[in-house]
């Protein structure tokens, strides 16, 4: 068609189209005409949206303005689609079709479904702190599938390099030129006993008095035990330990028993309740930092990151509880 200049007559929609001012049909403009189709009203569109009746007439008012269509017509009080607009709606219920296809796939994917998130853990962090943080992430992700592997400080390495799993929660820092340590959460030291043992009235324990006594322990010379040994070190203080275990649990089963005293991580005996053990803050400073370690070469997974920050709040919060409660009488656990 050609006006009495000669030259094409555009649609306004060709002509806004042309200038810039038309913009595409927005995702909620879809939504409100697709409600319009399905309850052919505009206070049934409403409903179905859970909106005000005025915002979908303005909004239909608004579209049809600006494509230079009109989409709708009354028929016994109905709004019925018109001929001229039976394509776009057909293409419009093809949108929001794979705008529901793509809202169920991130639901799957918020859900974890077909994850597999591989997680380690040394003893320590492994007792209590990184369950706790798996039992949050599976609220969130309650689909997802975990892999848990309690691991020592020097299995790490390979299991990260030989992609057994994405992450490690470690007590200790090593140092290799392909795995990122990344802070995790400083963590401090107490001393544990027997109930009926000397020490387990007192409110605070210094280093010199715990070394009066039989320690049970983990080796000085493994990593996680260096820190264990290092209070009495920097003190210059010999010690004994005639009992030694791998992991803390072990250690607090033996204390429990009254076979000798032990200076342990706050993380392993955060939820000793009732276990028949003292839970006493030492004097020394005893303050020691955690850590996660991933492989260099790979981004973590959104999944990895989220267990990590959970990890983390849940042992930030465990330790301000303990420092919280530093001076207070010491509870029984």
């Amino acid at each position: 068609m050609k006006d009495s200049s000669g030259g094409a007559i555009r649609s306004r929609a060709e002509t806004d189209a042309r200038t810039g001012v038309r913009a595409g049909l927005t995702l909620r403009q879809i939504e409100v005409i697709r409600a319009v189709m399905i309850a052919g009203t505009i206070a049934g569109a409403a409903r179905l949206m859970n909106v005000a009746q005025p915002g979908v007439s303005r909004t239909m008012k608004h579209i049809e303005g600006s494509l230079g269509i009109k989409l709708f017509v009354k028929k016994a009080g109905r709004h019925v689609p018109t001929d001229e607009a039976r394509d776009i709606f057909a293409q419009l219920q093809e949108v929001h079709r794979k705008v529901d296809d793509l809202q169920y796939s991130i639901g799957r994917l918020e859900r974890g479904l077909g994850v597999e998130l591989a997680i380690g853990s040394v003893p320590s962090i492994a007792t209590v702190m990184a369950p706790e943080a798996v039992a949050k992430l599976m609220r969130f992700c309650p689909d997802i599938k975990v892999n848990f592997d309690i691991l020592k400080i020097e299995e790490a390495i390979d299991y990260l390099l030989l992609g057994k799993g994405e992450v490690v929660a470690m007590s200790y820092k090593l140092s290799h030129p392909s795995i990122t340590f990344e802070p995790l959460s400083k963590g401090h030291l107490v001393c544990i006993t027997a109930k009926e043992h000397p020490l387990a009235s007192r409110s605070m324990v210094s280093a010199r008095e715990i070394a009066e006594y039989p320690l049970i322990g983990i080796d000085p010379r493994d990593p996680y035990g260096a820190i264990m040994a290092g209070i009495f070190e920097r003190e210059g203080l010999r010690y004994d330990i005639p009992i030694r275990a791998r992991f803390g649990t072990t250690v607090c089963a033996l204390v429990k028993r009254n076979l000798g005293v032990a200076v342990i991580d706050a993380f392993t005996v955060g939820d000793m309740e009732n276990q028949g053990i003292a839970i006493i803050p030492i004097s020394e400073d005893t303050v020691f930092q955690t850590y996660v370690a991933y492989r260099a070469d790979a981004d973590l997974s959104s999944y990895a990151e989220r267990f990590v920050a959970i990890l983390r709040r849940e042992m930030d919060e465990l330790i301000h509880r303990a420092q919280m409660s530093r001076k207070s009488i010491t509870k029984w656990y």
